[in-house]
């Protein structure tokens, strides 16, 4: 009997063996931005050449769109920058959970992208960089480009995602355009808008003679151009930047009323201590057209770092109050290839200023930054917004609803999974977790807190919706999520194929209302005080009397109630502040007590101070405020 029960233990272990493998300990690893990490920023695809535009609260990476080419026989060659003929875009309000908004087909020439191309005359579009204004009370967006290094073009959008257009149906800028002669390479762009709105384009590279100490020390390729009003024209003549030891690469930023010009320095030759090759140095002017002042070096090349090396690429960026710098590196190919190849991705670290202006050494890594603002996990989070993930891949979706170019998470796989870094889910939690899928297969959604294999507060099942891109909106109940947490999507599933796509996911929090009694708030102002009568609750006898206290919001919309009542026949009024800003009021007519509500109030989220106030008293009434009740 033992034997034959060791026979049929072996044998159902075996069977175990060879069914699926469901459980979240199969949760496939991340290739190269490891969960905590902030670097690369993005590591489902690559992305080269990055600029950085602030707009909003949002900071935006436009990126060259490198992408593995392949041999005849499969494998994967050196990068050829054949594919270089879009624009990608990330953004992220948190330097850490970046939303993919896909990918610009910018050339369109001999039928480039598929005949979807934008600018028609151009066949690439290398190095982009990007800049807003305000045009006839409007924002506008410039994104400019290169056309391989024969010429830089420029679309124009109403949004930083677009969609974009070319407004002059040829390049903005070529080697005809006054000033411009003598650059050898007519490519990476750099676009600044000063203070008062004018526009000035930054561009060149190369090295007239690589035999020659004096052309490789002084190339002279460097220009800056102004803008017209528009953006989209040149006014006058480029003006030549004498960068020493210039490559290509050029950056602009402005700190301290003084103009940064930044560039990689070049690899030829040999050169003093000062101009180490392959880093970016930077000069500082007076005037956005300089002449600008060589004063050093402050980003090593990425072999430094990563032990991969290649050309450096570059842009300076300024976000609620910190200075960036963006570049890339070959992190996520060599994770992949084992060698880096030539294929890039972005990264991000800290730049400080010194206090007499210069720049110290940026110190390049894979932790990058820290995430500066917590993600609301109440609002709807696009599912191609991804702090960490392993497997997926993103697509254009035909989800209806989403933003400009939506995406969608796709090829997922059983153990796939993507996260999102410190969601606050607040002191009450979550009690829902919804997500808009669409499948042929179906799967499970698996909601963990913190890790791949953490807390395990919700599960989605997910059934076919008869299509790839037929979605459909599912729910389910989720516990034991509150405070701030990273959240894993860990997806399990049967078969090879894609089990679902994602387009975007959305918890709700529990919803029981919170009272507070006024008596229990502070109080403030010269006469506020406790009454016992009508109610037990507070008086506000004149202007800036108050009663307050402070409120955790996890979510930004809510209904407000409270119960009061004048001192006299005439009406009341209360007005109702939630972190300093009047959102509502409320008006009680008569002695006897009623119950105001002030509908879909929206307000800021996280710990705000909940107050209120009579600021509109003319002596003839009193108010008498009894609670507050928040839906």
């Amino acid at each position: 009997m033992i034997k034959k029960l060791s026979v049929f233990i072996l044998a159902f272990t075996l069977l175990l063996s060879c069914l699926p493998m469901m459980s979240v300990h199969a949760a496939n690893s991340a290739i190269a931005k490891l969960p905590g990490n902030s670097n690369p920023l993005i590591d489902h695809k690559l992305g080269a050449d990055p600029f950085a535009l602030v707009y909003n609260g949002r900071v935006y990476i436009y990126m060259s769109s490198d992408a593995y080419v392949y041999n005849s026989d499969g494998t994967i060659k050196d990068n050829d920058f054949s594919a270089l003929n879009k624009i990608n875009v990330i953004s992220s309000a948190d330097m850490v959970n970046w939303t993919d908004h896909g990918a610009i087909p910018v050339a369109g020439y001999n039928n480039a992208n598929n005949g979807t191309g934008i600018a028609k005359w151009a066949s690439l579009s290398w190095a982009p960089s990007v800049a807003h204004k305000n045009i006839n009370g409007k924002d506008k967006f410039f994104l400019y480009f290169a056309n391989g290094a024969s010429g830089i073009g420029v679309l124009t959008a109403d949004t930083p995602i677009g969609p974009w257009k070319d407004p002059l149906g040829k390049a903005l800028v070529t080697q005809s355009t006054a000033g411009m002669s003598g650059v050898t390479w007519l490519f990476d762009p750099a676009v600044l808008v000063d203070d008062d709105g004018t526009g000035y384009l930054y561009a060149g590279g190369g090295i007239p003679n690589t035999s020659d100490p004096a052309s490789i020390a002084n190339p002279k390729t460097a220009r800056v151009l102004k803008l017209g009003a528009d953006m989209t024209s040149i006014v006058g003549s480029a003006v030549t930047i004498d960068a020493p030891y210039m490559f290509e690469d050029s950056g602009i930023h402005k700190y301290n009323g003084k103009y940064y010009y930044s560039y990689c320095i070049n690899f030829s030759g040999t050169h003093p201590s000062n101009y180490p090759a392959g880093e970016i140095g930077y000069m500082v002017s007076n005037s956005p057209m300089g002449p600008f002042t060589y004063k050093g070096h402050f980003l090593k090349n990425p072999s430094t770092f990563f032990g991969v090396g290649g050309n450096n690429h570059h842009a300076v960026f300024n976000f609620n109050n910190q200075w960036y710098v963006v570049y890339h590196a070959q992190t996520v190919s060599k994770a992949v290839l084992g060698a880096g190849k030539g294929y890039r991705s972005p990264h991000i670290n800290k730049l400080v200023h010194n206090a007499d202006g210069t720049i110290q050494e940026v110190q390049g890594d894979m932790a990058g930054v820290s995430q500066i603002a917590n993600l609301n996990p109440y609002n709807r989070t696009e599912a191609e917004t991804i702090g960490w993930n392993a497997g997926i891949t993103t697509e254009v979706s035909q989800a209806a609803g989403g933003p400009t170019n939506n995406l969608d998470v796709t090829n997922i796989h059983n153990g796939d999974w993507i996260a999102v870094g410190n969601a606050d889910f607040g002191s009450g939690g979550a009690k829902t977790f919804k997500a808009n899928v669409a499948s042929n297969v179906g799967g499970k959604i698996e909601i963990r807190l913190d890790s791949a294999t953490g807390t395990l507060v919700g599960t989605l099942n997910v059934s076919s919706t008869g299509g790839a891109q037929t979605w459909k909106e599912i729910e389910t109940t989720v516990s034991n999520a509150t405070g701030v947490h990273k959240v894993f999507l860990v997806f399990t599933g049967t078969g090879t194929s894609n089990l679902f796509n994602i387009d975007y996911w959305q918890f709700t929090p529990n919803t029981t209302g919170t009272r507070v009694e006024t008596e229990n708030m502070t109080l403030g102002g010269t006469y506020a005080g406790k009454i016992s009568s009508p109610f037990n609750g507070v008086a506000l006898y004149a202007n800036n009397d108050y009663c307050a206290y402070t409120q955790y919001f996890a979510s930004s919309t809510h209904s407000i109630s409270v119960r009061g009542s004048s001192n006299n026949s005439s009406t009341a009024r209360v007005d109702l502040q939630i972190g300093g800003t009047t959102v509502g009021s409320f008006y009680f007519t008569g002695t006897t007590p009623t119950v105001q509500t002030l509908s879909n109030i929206t307000h800021a989220t996280g710990n705000q101070e909940v107050k209120l106030i009579v600021t509109t008293d003319n002596g003839t009434w009193d108010a008498y405020v009894d609670y507050l009740e928040i839906n």
